[in-house]
């Protein structure tokens, strides 16, 4: 359901936008691309925000998608335009493959080393879904010891190694030893097509004297030069359940050839249909049984994901018994660690819940959750969905605050916990999404939304975890992200994946740039290097975003979120950034009737030039009357100015402008932080100044490996102290000496969300 794009290099200045550099990449949905086009709309790889620019086409270059991702390991844009003019260097490091002897510059020596891993380090900014190839090298010989990781980045491992063995490096630092022609790939995939390669958890067919029989694969092992499977099996040959059996590997055959019914329980149709609702709600951590031949064998999941040179989710479980094939390696590479022979690879959907436990479920029916999945896969229902409202004021005691109050976290979802808490606790400002009409195939996770998530947490105040995950793996099961159930993610590729592509909401965001209209879900905020900002409000950010980038809104937005600026989610532009209760958005709008700053009649012009003039004020779009501008622009430091004029509405000229005109205003509602990889939100719930809550959906833990984590919701008036000190006494506080958790309100914000209260009426 991924949309295909065609990705590009920019080889030339643009006109706009000024500040892209040639070098940078770009992209276009595939259906827009066609070789007679003069300019293009292209979206630009790391702007994290899905705003298009016309290019001319005479200033890019076509690429293929693995050229992107080796020249988007390179960080800088002049960099890669130098790489790409050496197209041989690219042609090459398409030829490496795992297993390549190489060298390998690091500094200024030449180390010698073999390929382990060729991929990505790091997930790709949404809504781009690129990221930098990087070769992972294990150093050789001499060269042990002169690296820099043991095969581990950012806490993820991708190769084993021992200490300061390992490099990862783009393509610009790596050369085969070998001459590139010999390719050593064609002999493995010629006979790759042969035989397809077997792994633990397969379902498999096998032959016995003449019999087709059906089993899953517990191990591959090798005896005497040849290689034999070790298979599960459904019935041996006598027809009895249950059994192991070791088949040669050439007898043994992927998949599972169509067959008259065996008389197995696990063959017939209702398990199949009900296959994916057994193993959705399964989990890291989570208890586990598996049928094999010897029998029911019990587990924890240790481990969730994708194996090399597989496509199919997999488990890696501990098992309780020694019927396991290692200690949680797979092909010589760690997922996870446990006691020898404990450890099992199997397909996800090959495992069920532990029935030991299932009396303890919080679901105390044994048929309502099969009803339940029943009416989510076909996106009815057999109960009327009714509107929670959201929490107000009077009700956050006794509903929100507390301990096991708000949404449970639960592996790494603390992106969605925070982002789902922020718009739909005291908010309604994007409830029309959760009714509006949407495609059969994404009404179930409508449904989820809105039945197991909104209004549990307006109505109890709570949200157990196992709905989270439902969410996550419906979104992975759509096709929208292999990694929704596993890894961290940002609040806003969430955020855009829900209102975009599942629900098809129209953008919240319209700017206008050069004439043009663009839109998006929410706002990326990006400051010019000459910017004069030290402790900043969120007005002043906008304003000057705005400005550097020749943005106005084409109309006021019902909901707008701001990402603040940051250079990546680890560091952060400002110590502290200070909330505007209100955004005063009246002279960002390309349109409508505006006052004179000075005199207060009808504005007709605006200078971009007067913008950071400290004798108006220290910042802010800068707007007069005819009369006003000629006085202001008359002074000899402003003469070289070149007011513009402004878009006035049919019948407000000649007429001016009463001194009572309503300013067009956002309140904030609620800011979502991140500190060390985790998000928390804050919520304004009323309107007093110490009207703020906080949330955390990982605020605590019950156990450990086996536990489950506690949320928590609690008041926070300390916010409102601050919010009434002054910037000067606000930039002396020392972040670790503020009260309570302000200084993460402070200093940690990573998006903003604001509403107006008219607009969303419409919307």
């Amino acid at each position: 359901m991924t949309t295909e794009k065609q990705y590009f290099i920019l080889t030339g200045k643009p006109e706009y936008p000024q500040h892209i550099s040639p070098g940078r990449i770009c992209y276009t949905p595939v259906f827009n691309y066609s070789v007679e086009v003069t300019k293009l709309k292209v979206i630009f790889v790391g702007s994290r925000s899905s705003l298009d620019y016309e290019i001319d086409i005479s200033c890019m270059k076509q690429l293929d998608v693995k050229e992107a991702e080796l020249l988007q390991a390179l960080s800088e844009d002049q960099e890669r335009l130098k790489w790409f003019k050496q197209r041989d260097a690219l042609k090459i490091a398409l030829t490496l493959t795992e297993g390549t002897a190489v060298t390998v510059e690091e500094g200024a020596e030449k180390l010698r080393g073999i390929i382990r891993y060729i991929g990505e380090l790091t997930r790709p900014n949404y809504p781009d879904n690129l990221t930098g190839m990087f070769f992972g090298i294990e150093l050789q010989g001499e060269d042990r010891g002169k690296g820099n990781t043991n095969g581990i980045y950012s806490h993820k491992t991708f190769f084993t190694c021992k200490k300061d063995c390992g490099i990862f490096a783009p393509f610009s630092r790596v050369r085969p030893l070998v001459p590139t022609s010999l390719s050593p790939s064609v002999p493995e995939s010629s006979s790759q097509t042969e035989t397809e390669e077997l792994f633990p958890g397969d379902r498999v067919t096998y032959f016995i004297n003449n019999y087709c029989r059906h089993g899953m694969v517990v191990d591959v092992l090798e005896k005497d030069g040849e290689q034999f499977v070790r298979i599960s099996t459904d019935t041996d040959e006598n027809g009895k359940t249950g059994g192991e059996v070791e088949v040669p590997l050439q007898f043994v055959a992927k998949g599972e050839v169509p067959a008259v019914a065996e008389g197995m329980d696990v063959d017939t149709s209702p398990v199949e249909v009900n296959a994916d609702s057994q193993f959705m709600s399964l989990s890291v951590n989570s208890v586990v049984e598996l049928a094999l031949g010897s029998g029911n064998s019990y587990g924890i999941i240790r481990w969730i994901g994708t194996l090399p040179g597989r496509q199919e989710t997999m488990a890696g479980l501990e098992l309780e018994d020694d019927k396991g094939v290692s200690d949680g390696t797979f092909k010589n590479e760690r997922f996870f660690k446990c006691p020898a022979k404990r450890a099992l690879f199997v397909k996800l959907s090959s495992c069920r819940p532990d029935s030991r436990f299932q009396s303890l479920s919080a679901n105390h029916s044994g048929t309502m959750p099969n009803l339940e999945e029943a009416e989510r896969e076909t996106g009815y229902s057999t109960e009327k969905l009714e509107t929670v409202p959201p929490v107000s004021t009077e009700q956050i005691n006794q509903v929100l605050i507390g301990r096991m109050k708000g949404i449970q976290g639960h592996c790494n979802s603390c992106y969605m916990d925070a982002a789902l808490f922020s718009l739909f606790s005291c908010s309604s400002v994007l409830d029309s999404m959760l009714f509006k009409s949407t495609e059969p195939q994404d009404a179930p996770i409508q449904y989820t939304l809105l039945h197991d998530i909104v209004n549990p947490l307006r109505s109890k105040g709570f949200v157990e975890g196992r709905h989270i995950m439902k969410l996550r793996q419906q979104l992975q099961k759509l096709g929208y992200s292999r990694s929704f159930t596993t890894d961290e993610k940002d609040p806003e590729e969430f955020l855009i994946v829900i209102m975009h592509h599942i629900l098809a909401l129209d953008p919240l965001l319209k700017l206008s740039a050069g004439g043009k209209v663009q839109e998006s879900y929410c706002y990326q905020i990006f400051l010019d290097q000459n910017h004069s900002l030290v402790l900043p409000t969120v007005q002043q950010l906008l304003e000057h975003s705005f400005h550097s980038a020749g943005l106005k809104l084409a109309e006021v937005p019902s909901c707008l979120m701001l990402q603040m600026p940051r250079f990546g989610k680890k560091f952060k532009m400002f110590d502290k950034i200070i909330p505007s209760l209100e955004l005063d958005i009246t002279d960002l709008l390309s349109e409508g009737p505006q006052q004179c700053m000075l005199c207060g009649n009808l504005a007709q012009e605006e200078c971009t030039d007067c913008f950071k003039d400290p004798a108006f004020s220290r910042t802010g779009f800068k707007i007069f009357c005819k009369t006003c501008s000629d006085q202001v622009h008359s002074h000899p430091q402003r003469r070289s100015h070149q007011p513009a004029r402004l878009d006035i509405p049919k019948g407000y000229l000649g007429r001016g402008v009463p001194h009572a005109l309503t300013r067009d205003k956002l309140e904030l509602f609620a800011v979502l932080c991140i500190e060390t990889s985790h998000y928390v939100s804050f919520i304004k719930y009323g309107p007093n100044s110490q009207d703020w809550i906080f949330f955390d959906s990982m605020a605590d833990r019950q156990g450990e490996r086996d536990g489950f984590n506690i949320p928590e919701v609690h008041t926070c008036p300390e916010v409102g102290m601050y919010l009434e000190m002054s910037p000067a006494e606000l930039a002396n506080q020392v972040p670790r000496d503020m009260k309570g958790v302000a200084k993460r309100l402070f200093c940690d914000a990573y998006m903003y969300l604001y509403q107006s209260t008219s607009m969303c009426l419409y919307r």
